[in-house]
């Protein structure tokens, strides 16, 4: 079996906290996925893969094209303090542009977690039109929970 290269994945909670184990909940916390519609952007190792695994029940997650990170950082970046994320502050911090930013995470050369006071985490929106499927079930099953690959994208654009 080929070792497949790592892909950037967003990870986005649709599930509340109410009867959530413990184990999960702490799952939950190291992926930084506090409340429900919150997104973050993680490399695909096996650590994490298994954090995804034990928490499916309560998040959604596909591999990000650049366009959605890129939309993501402009439209929901934030810094500690709650501004926006420019490409005045990208500057400040040693890079071109957010396009420069996007195309780093998108090839896992830097990290969100490591860019100086951005934060790690996306509020973003219910998606527009709702959850099609149920909350209840996996993606694969005809749910909205659990890996839905590329289909991400098109969740994250009724987000954001």
């Amino acid at each position: 079996m080929g070792e497949e290269k790592p892909r950037c994945l967003v990870v986005v909670r649709v599930r509340g906290t109410v009867n959530v184990r413990g184990d999960v909940q702490d799952t939950l916390k190291l992926l930084r996925l506090n409340k429900v519609n919150h997104a973050t952007l993680i490399p695909s190792t096996p650590q994490y893969l298994g954090m995804l695994q034990k928490a499916k029940d309560y998040i959604t997650w596909g591999e990000a094209s650049k366009e959605t990170i890129l939309t993501l950082l402009r439209e929901r970046g934030r810094i500690v303090g709650g501004e926006k994320l420019t490409d005045e502050y990208v500057k400040k911090i040693g890079f071109k542009s957010l396009e420069e930013v996007a195309a780093k995470i998108y090839s896992l050369e830097l990290n969100l977690k490591d860019l100086d006071g951005v934060k790690p985490v996306f509020r973003l929106h219910p998606p527009s039109g709702g959850f099609k499927k149920t909350l209840k079930r996996g993606f694969s099953e005809g749910g909205e929970l659990g890996y839905r690959g590329e289909d991400i994208n098109r969740l994250i654009k009724r987000m954001v």
